[in-house]
């Protein structure tokens, strides 16, 4: 019998020949992920334990993203000491504040390897699994540990896997994939399970569009939410590393728990109501509802295809008078691409407000928050109360286009009408 993506990764991870769901391995780490809210209280938790060097600096990738630019002087310091601790430790994989968020920055600067056995300190660090990484999130106190052992315990997951079907309609896209999977399937259906999204329809997905996928495997309750690394992986990944990479996938022979069809081909834009990211309507049946912001941006839909797609919709048009888009792209990466492209004038031309790369009001740190009463279409992973700002407003999830066409409409809104056939 074969192997799933999972147990092949921490198989190998765990120097052996195979393993088997409910077993627990002790993982070798390739790659430690942390941000400005999880590396530097890890690092401090690691030094207040007595211990004074990390086990691999070059194995540590560090990302300034949540709280950018500094908000206060709280972050401004936090952001400091980040970048004399990244110093003094020899850390050499450091991206500062404006290079973007880490869950772009890792796969943009080749650190996202099939494979790989990847632990961050983000809860969506699930998106590298999107080229084929074994990627989760973890605690401070297991960052801290990782810091000083490079290994962590595992216990090995089950896997289920979806297979997605037929065509991609005009004016839907991956986002509202992984929203129909939430809404039929709740968000608890791959706890603590290895997702694989598979079957042709995934093929035919770009690698963007995996990664929105893998980022929102965390919202179905996944340890690690894999699509296959293939020719598409192969060639995102050329330029961006010295690293040999090979395709990456599960036996033909692997055991699955379970596996799920999904036929996409009349799949509707999808719409996630609060306070849930399961509680979802197709398009078709959300009614009349006025938005005061539209933010387009977060490491679920800021890529450049995201922008783009958004951008086309605007082009032309004029945000709602009673509506603030925010639009904030996942790196400078895609910035560059953007201006490039004109993108980012056909937004500004709309009425949107540009933010720098980075995190912006997903987790609602700072920068476009919500007042109590207020409603937003996002194309951000999650609308919990309380995660844009007050509790006592109110986040739908959608994807891109359908942010866009919102702000045009100033109410949640359809987005196939602004597209040509």
């Amino acid at each position: 019998m074969g192997m799933t993506m999972a147990e092949k990764v921490l198989a190998r991870a765990s120097d052996r020949d195979r393993v088997h769901p409910g077993e627990f391995v002790t993982g070798n780490i390739d790659i430690l992920m942390g941000h400005d809210l999880s590396f530097f209280t890890a690092y401090e938790l690691m030094v207040q334990n007595g211990y004074k060097k990390v086990w691999d600096p070059n194995k540590i990738v560090v990302t300034i993203d949540h709280t950018v630019p500094a908000p206060n002087i709280r972050s401004a310091e936090t952001h400091r000491k980040m970048r004399e601790y990244v110093e003094t430790q020899g850390i050499k994989n450091f991206y500062d504040a404006g290079v973007g968020i880490c869950h772009q920055v890792l796969p943009e600067k080749g650190h996202a390897l099939p494979g790989r056995l990847i632990v961050g300190g983000d809860s969506h660090t699930t998106t590298y699994g999107a080229l084929g990484v074994a990627s989760c999130g973890i605690g401070h106190s297991e960052i801290a540990y990782v810091m000083v052992k490079g290994a962590l315990w595992f216990r090995v997951p089950e896997t289920i896997k979806f297979v997605l079907k037929g065509v991609m309609p005009q004016g839907v896209s991956s986002k509202d994939i992984i929203l129909k999977i939430a809404g039929q399937y709740t968000a608890e259906v791959g706890q603590y399970k290895a997702v694989e999204f598979a079957g042709p329809a995934a093929k035919g997905l770009s690698v963007d569009q995996r990664m929105t996928i893998s980022n929102m495997g965390v919202e179905i309750g996944a340890k690690f939410a894999f699509f296959e690394a293939d020719e598409k992986t192969m060639a995102f990944l050329q330029g961006r590393t010295n690293q040999p990479v090979s395709p990456f996938g599960p036996d033909p022979d692997a055991s699955y728990l379970e596996i799920y069809e999904m036929d996409i081909s009349s799949l509707e834009p999808q719409v996630a109501f609060p306070h849930n990211v399961d509680n979802v309507k197709s398009i078709s049946e959300v009614g009349e509802i006025p938005v005061q912001q539209a933010f387009i941006g977060s490491c679920t839909n800021a890529r450049g295809e995201d922008l783009a797609r958004a951008a086309a919709i605007l082009k032309g048009r004029k945000v709602h008078a009673g509506t603030r888009l925010l639009v904030i792209p996942a790196s400078q990466e895609i910035s560059i691409q953007m201006a490039q492209s004109g993108v980012i004038q056909a937004f500004l031309e709309a009425g949107a407000m540009m933010g720098p790369p980075g995190c912006g009001p997903c987790y609602g740190g700072h920068l476009g928050i919500l007042a109590p009463g207020e409603t937003s279409i996002s194309s951000t992973n999650r609308n919990f109360k309380g995660r844009m700002g007050s509790p006592e407003s109110f986040v739908y999830l959608a994807s891109p286009e359908t942010v866009a066409a919102s702000a045009i409409e100033g109410k949640i809104a359809d987005p196939r009408k602004y597209l040509k056939s």
